[in-house]
């Protein structure tokens, strides 16, 4: 049902099915990987007014596994590109992972997914969208003064990128009417 590919390795289609709506790949080396593509393959959609919640998971200091929230898949939205180069320290979020018994290993980071309703996928907050203190902290150090350059204010990109996440969470299609 799911395929997983990370740069200069072979594609993953070996999912393990850890429940019966949850999945999980096994990414070695974790440390090395920058980004990383979830796909469906195609051979079985999900039921209508489903999709998948895609999570990064990798052992803390003490060996305990954090997992934090990417983004999502649907049938309309086969496919996504994850950066998880910067989520290798952070703090973990909800996730529908925590019951289950799934080995971890110190090297070993996982990609799980759990499908759910779209509904749910809606209200669902990635842990990359922490990244707006960073655009708005980059495009600020960026504003220096050249009369020859056009410049957009901070406030106006931090109210657009608002905006559209207030939009996303109405509504994750939004983008494509």
């Amino acid at each position: 049902m799911f395929g997983c590919l990370v740069a200069g390795r072979l594609v993953q289609t070996a999912v393990q099915q850890v429940a019966e709506d949850k999945f999980v790949f096994d990414l070695a080396d974790y440390e090395s990987i920058n980004h990383v593509v979830v796909f469906m393959l195609g051979t079985v959609p999900f039921p209508e007014g489903m999709g998948g919640s895609v999570y990064f998971c990798f052992p803390d200091e003490n060996g305990v596994a954090v997992w934090q929230l990417l983004g999502f898949v649907t049938n309309e939205k086969p496919s996504a590109i994850f950066k998880i180069s910067g989520l290798k320290s952070g703090k973990g979020s909800q996730h529908p992972f925590g019951a289950m018994n799934i080995p971890q290993m110190p090297s070993v980071a996982q990609i799980g997914i759990s499908v759910e309703r779209l509904e749910l996928l809606a209200q669902q907050t990635p842990v990359a969208s922490a990244t707006v203190s960073s655009v708005n902290s980059f495009t600020e150090a960026q504003m220096t003064p050249n009369p020859s350059e056009a410049f957009i204010p901070a406030n106006v990109v931090l109210k657009w990128y608002e905006n559209f996440q207030r939009r996303l969470t109405q509504n994750p299609f939004f983008w494509k009417t």
